[in-house]
């Protein structure tokens, strides 16, 4: 462990209850044909979605913003636990696949994990989403962490598109 991952213990977390199911929330994450629906940015449209679910698979998404720009994503599973967790790394890529580096910022961190835990309670569903940065400098863990606020307003939006993809599916 280097010094910079010692740091990165502060880590972005996100909470929502869903007035959903366990079983159709986990699919809502696990299934190409449900993320095209919901997943990303309020505002954005989805171009493409190639989910290869398994520890080591990717989910590679392409997503046009409002102002016409394409933008590509990815995450890179590293533990798969129906219907309780989900652990991949998330990364910005290129059409093909390539991470790159943020198009808002050249000090984000290249790759945050992500770990997203499922609970189920009364026909309702709790899902607690943690993500740190790693193998990251000091500026890329102080940019990160310095965008908890803008995070946590993107994540609102994305969160409140799967509430209303669930009251639908």
């Amino acid at each position: 462990m280097n010094k910079s991952d010692a740091h990165s213990e502060r880590a972005f977390v996100i909470t929502r209850v869903f007035d959903a199911p366990l079983d159709l929330v986990f699919k809502a994450w696990t299934e190409a044909e449900r993320l095209t629906h919901w997943w990303g940015p309020k505002g954005f449209k989805m171009l493409s979605c190639k989910l290869d679910l398994r520890p080591g698979g990717v989910f590679h998404y392409g997503m046009q913003a409002p102002n016409g720009a394409a933008m590509w994503g990815k995450w890179v599973f590293r533990e798969i636990v129906a219907p309780k967790r989900l652990v991949f790394v998330v990364s910005f890529s290129d059409e093909e696949g390539n991470t790159v580096r943020a198009p808002f910022s050249s000090d984000w961190p290249l790759e945050v994990l992500s770990t997203v835990t499922f609970t189920g309670h009364e026909g309702k569903t709790t899902i607690t989403m943690r993500g740190v940065p790693v193998n990251v400098t000091e500026t890329e863990r102080q940019t990160f962490e310095s965008m908890f606020e803008s995070m946590q307003n993107g994540w609102t939006g994305t969160m409140d598109q799967l509430t209303e993809y669930l009251a639908k599916a």
